[in-house]
Parts: C-alpha cells; structure tokens; sequence
C-alpha cells in the first residue's frame, strides 16, 4: 500500500509526533510506503504536486520537535468557492490518483476536516486525526497539542502571581479559545488564577470587581485573570483586532477588561497577552504518547481499508468513528462540566 499524510491549520505540538508514528508504523509492520504531502492539503494543488517519501531517516529524532516538518496551512478552504472550489476538488483528486495514493491520513481540527470530508465524499479515501490546542474538536474529548497548551499558558500564568503580589496589580492573561474555554479553564485552575473569563458564560463586570473586593477584605491586594480570546461581556458580542495584513483576528479582551476594572476599582491593572507562545515548542509528554497512539490507530484503519473514519480518544480508549457518525464541528465547555464546579468551589470567579 501507498499512504499519505498531511497535518493542517494551525501548527501545534505534537504533530510532528504524529508523521512519526505513521511513517514507522506503516513501514516497520505493514510494509507500505509513506509520502508526505506538503503545506496541508494544498501539496495535492501544486503541478507537480509537493509531496514527499518519507523514511525512518526521515523521523528520526522528531517526536519532542514543535510545528510539523510537512508544513501546514489556515488560509482558509481551496474548496470554499463553488466553481473554484469543484476546480481545485478535481485537480487534488487528480495528483492523488497520479501519486497511486490508497488513502489520505489528514491530521488537523475542524476546518482541515471540513476539507477531507468534502474530499472523501468525491471519492478519495480519507482518515482523519484530529489535532487543536484549543480541545473542541467534537470527534475526541482530548487533542493532539491541548496539554502542552495548558502547560504553557499555567506556567506563564503561574508567574504573573508574584509580580502582582509584589506591586499589588492585577494582571490579566489572555489565552487561546476561539469558541471554548478549555485552555484558559485548565491554565487558570493550575495556576490558581483568582478569575477565569470563558466564552461559555458571558461575565458581569460587577462580579468580577465583587470576588476582588472580597480578597482585599482577606488582605490579598492583587488578582490574576485568565481570559479566554473568545469571552465576551454580557451582552456584548467577541472583540475582535486587526492584524498586520488588514484581517479581522479574535483578541483585544484583556485589555477591555484590564481598562475597565482600573476604571471601577483604581488598581493598577496590566495585561499579557500569550498568543502563539501557546502553540510552539516542544510538545510534552502526553502529547507525544496522545499522538503516536492517534498515529498507530490511523495505519491501523488504513490497513484494514476502513476509510472515512476519524480517530479519537473517548471514555479512556483509542477508537474511531465515522466522518458520518459527528456533527463534523466544534464542541464548548458543558455548563455542568466538573471543572467548571470544581474552579467555583475553590473560591475561583468565573464572572458570573
């Protein structure tokens, strides 16, 4: 057999962990030959296509590297456009077929799904590994690049604390966390954040001031807040910023919520922003076993021809289930998620 792997959208650790497994797996117990398609999917556009033969050379000393050593890509679908986007299904199917091809293994989150399943129903045999740092990808209840985002961001959050102990600030930390708040819900409970801010529950200023006021009364003059980039104020909408290029991103909450509690309380209040800081570096330890398990299960299905399927990890097993099986999404944070009570039991203030 002929395999190919791609890892898609944004980088995160852990992926580079992946092509190992399959690359050595494919190769040392099932005898195929492992091609590397460059950039995302976007290697199966090019003439001739990007891609690569990929050896156990090739992996070596790979599994602690960050980033993905194929590349990766989240400019957005080639397949969005209807008339473009049949041209671009056509000509990928195409150099999939030039390539003899028996099936794609395409590692990425929602977005990079959305793409093979497209690619997969025209025919191409897909499966699918998915991978996000920001946890809410419905097909697993943990990603590739998760933890070694949550061990980031807390160690980083873990340090505010003693520069706002010593000046007496608040400092305001903003993670990762589009749509979900499983960064900044699991960094903030590690780093014994004093306030997390999720986009699962819309935060009152009021009682963010309130759950201040009670530590100073406690004789605890600073606090540390965890915002994820996606909170929003009641009844407000996500904040968004423009970038370098002129495109809207998600980010600028931290500093409204910073400016408005220096506006209602008068405390010195500063922001951190962590940005890809989250994304990059070595992957640790679970991520690395998360990954080459995902890995092994892939070549596993492709072994057996169990195409379209998507594997996973869920109620503690490595599985998989079909692409038709999921509401090919995201998931949020449930309200009555344990460590959602666990973070309020503890005295932490999620703004409501």
């Amino acid at each position: 057999m002929k395999i190919g792997i791609c890892t898609g959208g944004g980088d995160c650790p852990g992926l580079n962990a992946v092509i190992r497994a399959v690359t050595r797996h494919a190769i040392l117990n099932h005898k195929m030959d492992v091609y590397g398609i460059q950039d995302s999917l976007n290697g199966l556009l090019c003439d001739p296509p990007a891609v690569q033969k990929l050896s156990l050379p090739d992996v070596a000393g790979i599994i602690d590297k960050g980033g993905t050593i194929l590349g990766t890509s989240n400019k957005g679908s080639p397949f969005k456009d209807p008339q473009k986007g049949a041209e671009a299904k056509a000509k990928a199917f195409k150099n999939w077929q030039a390539l003899g091809l028996d099936c794609l293994i395409v590692v990425g989150g929602d977005g990079t799904q959305r793409m093979a399943l497209q690619l997969h129903d025209a025919g191409m045999p897909i499966i699918g590994i998915p991978k996000t740092i920001d946890n809410d990808y419905l097909a697993t209840d943990i990603s590739i690049g998760f933890m070694t985002a949550v061990d980031v961001a807390a160690e980083s959050i873990s340090r505010l604390h003693s520069t706002a102990e010593a000046h007496s600030r608040v400092m305001v930390a903003e993670v990762m966390g589009r749509d979900a708040g499983f960064i900044a819900l699991h960094a903030g409970i590690a780093a014994a954040a004093n306030v997390i801010l999720i986009p699962e529950i819309p935060f009152d200023f009021d009682a963010i001031v309130r759950a201040m006021d009670d530590r100073r009364k406690r004789g605890r003059n600073f606090s540390v807040i965890v915002v994820a980039e996606g909170a929003r104020e009641q009844g407000k909408d996500p904040m968004f910023r423009k970038s370098s290029t002129g495109s809207l991103h998600l980010g600028g909450i931290a500093g409204e919520v910073a400016s408005k509690i220096h506006q209602k309380t008068g405390i010195d209040t500063r922001v951190t922003v962590l940005g890809h800081i989250q994304r990059g570096g070595s992957p640790v330890t679970i991520d690395r076993i998360l990954a080459t398990a995902f890995g092994v299960h892939a070549v596993d299905l492709a072994a057996q021809k169990k195409y379209g399927r998507v594997v996973g990890y869920r109620g503690g097993q490595i599985g998989d289930i079909g692409y038709d099986e999921f509401d090919n999404g995201t998931r949020a944070i449930s309200l009555t998620d344990p460590y959602l009570r666990a973070a309020e039991s503890i005295g932490i203030c999620l703004g409501r």
